[in-house]
């Protein structure tokens, strides 16, 4: 076995070898540039004067850094106040799209359930047809839901998807073990809170990243839902900003300072995308071992 093994690794350590990795290495590397450069451009041209985006057509350093797009951003405090709305709704968004998941996948996961085939039926019936953005929206409005962050949430509370992958992550839980909490006598709510979630902690992380980064994300259901300008999210600022031209800027901040036009809307995608961005080094650990529990079923 040790020689079969030794005779496997000289295989890599061959010129050919080499050459192999060496070209495997550059094409990764290609890669991941190709799919950095456009976030490093829109970084760049954050930092960068308007003459400069306007004459060169590409860079990813700029020749004179300023930050008159970053001072027009927390000068005005829109972007500033729906990145603090963004961030409530999200959380809690999260947070309700995790109860209403992992609540309904449990049950759903247990053999013992009455009409639990049915109810999967109807999930999956859900995936295939769906309402329509009309009779959803006119749902919303009889709920009295409109110009509310509820709407944002409750309409998507639970992924069908999502439903499916955890149900399965929960059957792979041993019965014995369920079993035995329940002749200590642990009841099904305790058993779910004290031991089948703290076991679920790869998927519970997974999926609260997915939902997080859905609901940041999102500026549809804002944009049909909610037409209060004061309660806008922060993605419907940021098309609102893309679209704006530089005279309604320039009405905006009443010459305060120089709009920059193109740095101004460079700079409201980077402070749009950097605070999600942030989320995941708290969640990686989680994250790789979540995206697999769960998809093969047990």
């Amino acid at each position: 076995m040790m020689l079969r093994f030794k005779r496997k690794r000289d295989i890599f350590n061959t010129p050919a070898g080499r050459v192999f990795d060496v070209f495997n290495f550059g094409l990764m590397a290609l890669f991941g540039f190709l799919t950095l450069a456009p976030f490093l451009y829109v970084l760049a041209g954050s930092l960068a004067t308007e003459l400069e985006i306007t004459t060169r057509n590409f860079f990813l350093i700029p020749r004179n850094i300023t930050t008159e797009a970053y001072r027009f951003i927390f000068i005005t405090g829109t972007v500033v106040d729906s990145m603090i709305r963004t961030a409530g709704v999200t959380v809690v968004g999260t947070l309700v799209q995790l109860i209403f998941t992992f609540s309904f996948a449990y049950p759903l996961s247990r053999t013992s359930l009455r009409g639990r085939k049915l109810l999967m039926k109807l999930v999956l019936f859900t995936m295939l047809f769906g309402g329509g953005m009309i009779p959803t929206f006119m749902v919303v409005r009889n709920l009295g839901l409109l110009n509310t962050y509820w709407a944002l949430m409750l309409p998507a509370a639970i992924s069908p998807f999502n439903l499916i992958i955890i149900v399965n992550n929960f059957k792979r839980f041993p019965t014995e073990l369920i079993e035995a909490a329940h002749i200590d006598g642990c009841s099904e709510m305790g058993t779910f809170l004290k031991i089948v979630l703290p076991l679920s902690k790869p998927i519970i992380a997974t999926f609260a990243l997915f939902y997080a980064v859905g609901i940041w994300n999102d500026f549809f259901s804002a944009m049909i839902y909610i037409t209060n300008p004061n309660m806008w999210t922060m993605q419907v600022v940021l098309r609102q900003v893309i679209m704006l031209s530089a005279t309604n800027l320039d009405m905006v901040v009443e010459g305060i300072l120089e709009v920059p036009e193109t740095a101004v809307r460079f700079a409201t995608i980077i402070v749009a995308t950097v605070p999600i961005l942030c989320v995941y080094p708290f969640l990686q650990k989680h994250f790789a071992k979540g995206m697999m529990v769960g998809s093969i079923k047990g």
